[in-house]
């Protein structure tokens, strides 16, 4: 069980992806279509949209995180089969399946949050992965298993096991929301997480049905933890 550091309830309803689209494109696939739960799919989709299902199985190993130089992340990017295909200028890459399904790797030397100035220009210091997917909305569970497709399994458990610092919207931020009519505190959904090795911090925006099409996923160094819990508590 994860420890938790600081917990407050919320609404935890998730978003539930369009499976119906998913199993008519799986039929025509040679992959059977009942493995179709969280992110395991026929040989074309995958969670990064345009993944081959082999990578997805082998999975990667993370050797270009927060911590390492530009160069090395750079060079990281451009030789990963995954983030490789995709269009970018060498620290972020866009990839588009279609219109309603985008992806979007990018990794900075600035620290997550509010934009300040870098410490360390020669240094990643945030690699985040944002999803838009209108055909099978996104999850919690989509964006934490993105994580074993880009870094493998290791970081992908780190993140698994991480304490949870932060989770919102609190009940406080759900009422403020529903008193001053403004939807969009409440739609934010989202998780702060310290591991043994880095931080995580995933969010979605749900639309009022109860719906998530659009979520991120940030990978960053513990040092920037407090500033980013800070922001979030007063946002």
């Amino acid at each position: 069980m994860k420890k938790v550091i600081k917990r407050v309830s919320s609404d935890s309803g998730m978003a539930a992806g369009n499976l119906a689209d998913f199993e008519t494109r799986c039929s025509k696939s040679e992959v059977n279509p009942s493995r179709k739960k969280g992110l395991l799919s026929c040989a074309w989709w995958s969670p990064l949209f345009l993944v081959p299902f082999s990578f997805l199985l082998l999975g990667s190993t993370a050797n270009a995180l927060p911590g390492e130089t530009t160069d090395t992340v750079e060079a990281w990017i451009n030789a990963h089969p995954t983030l490789r295909p995709g269009i970018g200028d060498g620290l972020l890459v866009q990839k588009t399946s279609t219109p309603a399904q985008r992806f979007t790797f990018q990794a900075t030397v600035l620290p997550p949050g509010r934009v300040t100035l870098p410490r360390d220009r020669g240094t990643i210091r945030t690699e985040r992965l944002t999803f838009y997917d209108m055909v099978n909305g996104v999850t919690p569970e989509r964006l934490e298993e993105s994580l074993r497709t880009i870094y493998g399994s290791a970081i992908y458990q780190d993140c698994d096991r991480a304490s949870i610092v932060y989770y919102y919207p609190t009940p406080d931020i759900a009422e403020l929301a529903r008193r001053q009519n403004r939807p969009l505190l409440a739609a934010r959904q989202g998780e702060l997480r310290l591991g043994e090795r880095f931080a995580y911090w995933w969010e979605i925006t749900k639309t009022e049905e109860g719906k998530a099409f659009n979520g991120q996923l940030t990978v960053f160094l513990k040092e920037d933890l407090d500033k980013l819990e800070t922001e979030l508590r007063d946002r």
